[in-house]
């Protein structure tokens, strides 16, 4: 057993965790007692042989040992630090809800457990807006700890603007990454209306306050600002991607074409730092977090009880003014997506 003069000294790794109060105060009888039970069996069988001996087992450590061993296995299972790992999956604006997605990443920010964070992607992008809001929040979070992004089969246009905001990017070397652009589509229904004998009676401030509207043809004046709206955002998105991604001149003209390339090509593009599975991915974040086993939360919205069965349409709510205002919103088509 473990004198009682002897004093219990912790690796030096683990000086200033709180969470090993207990181990620390284990006093040196504490010790001597486990040490006696895991070693009772030696010298008290009848053929002078311990009980580990008669059944083969390994032997026991010596009580020395034993006692620089336990505080590493309590330490292992106190250790509640976590990876967070939050799915990105679907069109931005849709599927992922920006507002809930800002949510799980201020949680993420905020959470003492959470020592990294990956971006499980798989998304063609979507609304403007929301994929920038997306990226200051991701920006944000990388500015508080590591954020690692990885495409795991899409990372296009909005879902590459978020991910500038991460500290690393990485790929699957099959997924499809890019189509850094802006588009705006929008229908005319001019010929539509005049086909069933519908008329429009506009009332309007100024000439364009109906920029966009399906009911009447565009003008020079109309196309001339839709364009220049365009390319304001995406001015924003190629800033966004140059300071992350450290292109400038010809390397960024080069992949703001509106194209997509394999993770592998993307590479040597400068677009993503390296090709990585989901394993791969997560030792990064493992790595970045100074974490010594990659333990992870997963990070989600709770989904309906009926989506979660996969009823189709399910989550999105009965028909009434929010699926109006959507149909609105596509049929003005003033929300530019990327």
């Amino acid at each position: 057993m473990v004198p009682q003069s002897a004093q219990i000294r912790l690796p030096a790794r683990f000086h200033g965790q709180p969470h090993l109060r207990h181990v620390r105060n284990l006093t040196p009888e504490a010790y001597g007692r486990v040490d006696g039970i895991l070693l009772a069996g030696r010298s008290q069988s009848g053929d002078g042989r311990g009980v580990a001996d008669r059944y083969h087992a390994p032997r026991m450590p010596a009580p020395a040992t034993l006692s620089r061993l336990l505080p590493d296995r309590v330490a292992s299972i106190a250790d509640r630090r976590r990876i967070a790992v939050i799915p990105v999956r679907g069109v931005i604006g849709g599927a992922v809800r920006t507002q809930e997605m800002q949510k799980l990443l201020r949680r993420a920010a905020d959470s003492e457990r959470i020592r990294s964070v990956l971006l499980d992607i798989d998304s063609p992008g979507g609304s403007a807006v929301a994929s920038e809001q997306l990226y200051v929040s991701v920006r944000h979070l990388a500015e508080r700890k590591p954020v690692v992004a990885w495409f795991r089969g899409t990372g296009a246009s909005g879902a590459y603007f978020l991910a500038c905001g991460a500290t690393t990017i990485l790929s699957f070397p099959a997924a499809v990454v890019g189509s850094i652009g802006v588009i705006n589509a929008r229908p005319i229904l001019v010929d539509a209306l005049r086909r069933i004998g519908a008329q429009m009676l506009i009332t309007k401030t100024g000439p364009y306050k109906d920029l966009g509207a399906p009911w009447r043809e565009p003008t020079e004046g109309d196309r001339a600002k839709e364009q220049e709206l365009v390319d304001a955002i995406f001015r924003r998105f190629t800033a966004a991607v140059g300071g992350a991604r450290h292109l400038d001149g010809d390397r960024l003209a080069r992949v703001t074409t509106g194209e997509v390339w394999l993770g592998e090509e993307a590479v040597g593009l400068g677009l993503v730092d390296g090709t990585a599975d989901e394993d791969q991915a997560l030792a990064e974040a493992q790595r970045l977090g100074g974490l010594p086993e990659p333990r992870t939360q997963r990070m989600e919205r709770r989904r309906p009880m009926l989506q979660r069965l996969g009823v189709p349409g399910a989550g999105m709510g009965p028909p009434g003014p929010r699926w109006i205002v959507e149909l609105e919103g596509w049929l003005s088509a003033q929300q530019p997506r990327l």
